[in-house]
């Protein structure tokens, strides 16, 4: 890629951001990654009745623990000024105009031209208005909205809007149109002042220089608005890519159950932020789900041609198999520090032993007590146990102890399969199922082997 990429990823901090979110900002950032280029943050929050200071530290927090760090950061609350003099450019143009309808008038309009079977967009009867009508109403104590007029009529039509399409080729989607004649003028700045995510995305994207915009796909027909805006403040529009949306395992949308889809959701289940990560990026692709340990690795696979246009389908299963796949393939040096924080003092020995049995990392604790704490043993043949206690090697002990001590238990007893180990893993381990005896029985240590099998708690 010749051009370095700068992107951006925009949440609104009226909440906590959630799988839908962190697949957008999973695909920015990782394109800027493979190409060199560089990530923006960019809180969009002047809707100030619901923006708050807790969900953008929140959203911080969330993109740090993923490791979705940024090279410049920035908040819209702060970029008024800005705004007001990009606003100003236009008006002077005549690309903003000035509206005094309610929405009760728009309502009513809205409802004839459907029952005259005409497409309910704005009629543009505030375009008819004259420069003294307009002082007059505002004189008058009549607040207007500005509404942008979109690039979509003839000298011969008048305002009258014609087929007008815009078009681009889609990073993801391929060659996509719009249609600006089947669309109304829309409002970028409400009745007090404040300014629509239309407007202010477009004069962030162009003072940010932004050159690559990656989002949803529920943004298409906001692009063709937003590019011919971009042409009106004189700026030539970025590349746009919309990824499909995901759905449940159901396939229904997932927006009525993001709550329980949180980033921190997953944090506080325990998930490592990789696999989230990697499901995020991966999910809705042609390439198969796997766990990453870096962030650079799947930054090598992304492809924005393999991301499909169907809903991409999310299964909360899928993800927690995905965690257990990446706990699996780490190394002890990927997690040393982690487990001496954990209060684990095992080593290497203990981690390739353990890792195989791990759904979330805290699990490691679980096997910990079991080599080394006091677990409650749970004697399900009793004759069974005082024979092996009766049989049981002494120390020293390695990975051969477990199939000589269980072969010479089998001699004595003459039992076999789940009638020999069964027992035997209850006792040691006070569980059904774990990792493989011969491993965690060395570090176990003879004494509370042998303690264990007598029924005594060590």
């Amino acid at each position: 890629m010749a051009m370095k990429p700068r992107v951006r990823f925009a949440p609104s901090p009226t909440g906590r951001i959630h799988i839908g979110n962190i697949r957008t900002a999973a695909l920015n950032w990782l394109f800027a990654r493979k190409y060199g280029g560089t990530f923006l943050l960019r809180l969009d929050d002047t809707d100030i009745a619901r923006s708050t200071d807790e969900f953008a530290d929140a959203i911080r927090d969330d993109l740090q623990w993923l490791g979705l760090t940024w090279d410049d950061v920035a908040r819209q609350q702060d970029r008024t000024p800005l705004y007001e003099e990009a606003a100003e450019a236009l008006k002077v143009s005549g690309a903003l105009y000035p509206c005094f309808e309610t929405e009760e008038e728009l309502d009513r309009r809205r409802k004839r031209q459907l029952a005259m079977h005409k497409p309910p967009i704005y009629d543009r009867a505030a375009l008819k208005l004259s420069d003294d009508e307009i002082a007059t109403r505002i004189g008058s104590g009549e607040k207007p909205h500005w509404r942008f007029r979109l690039p979509n009529t003839t000298e011969e039509r008048g305002l009258v809007p014609q087929p007008t399409l815009v078009s681009w080729n889609d990073l993801i989607r391929g060659d996509q149109t719009v249609d600006l004649g089947s669309l109304s003028d829309p409002v970028l700045i409400r009745e007090d002042g404040t300014f629509l995510y239309t407007f202010t995305s477009v004069i962030d994207d162009i003072a940010f220089g932004i050159t690559h915009i990656v989002r949803g796909e529920d943004h298409v027909t906001n692009t063709g608005v937003q590019m011919a805006i971009f042409e009106a403040a004189g700026a030539t529009p970025p590349e746009f890519g919309h990824h499909s949306l995901l759905v449940g395992a159901d396939g229904q949308a997932l927006s009525k159950r993001l709550g329980a889809l949180s980033i921190q959701s997953f944090r506080d289940e325990g998930l490592e932020p990789m696999a989230v990560l990697c499901h995020a990026a991966l999910v809705g692709t042609s390439d198969a789900i796997e766990p990453f340990k870096s962030r650079d690795e799947l930054a090598a696979k992304l492809d924005f041609a393999k991301i499909s246009t169907a809903p991409g389908r999310f299964d909360v299963a899928d993800l927690k198999g995905l965690n257990s796949k990446l706990l699996h393939m780490l190394d002890y040096a990927d997690i040393a520090d982690r487990l001496r924080a954990l209060g684990i003092e095992g080593h290497e020995d203990f981690w390739h032993a353990v890792r195989g049995n791990l759904d979330v990392f805290a699990d490691a604790r679980i096997w910990w007590d079991v080599v080394a704490g006091d677990i409650e043993p749970v004697i399900e043949d009793s004759k069974m146990t005082v024979a092996a206690a009766s049989v049981l090697p002494p120390e020293p002990w390695g990975e051969a102890t477990w199939p000589e001590w269980t072969a010479a238990l089998k001699a004595k007893t003459g039992a076999k399969g789940r009638a020999l180990f069964h027992p035997l893993r209850l006792a040691l381990t006070g569980r059904e199922a774990g990792p493989e005896l011969k491993f965690l029985l060395p570090m176990m240590g003879r004494d509370r082997a042998l303690a264990r099998l007598e029924g005594k708690r060590a």
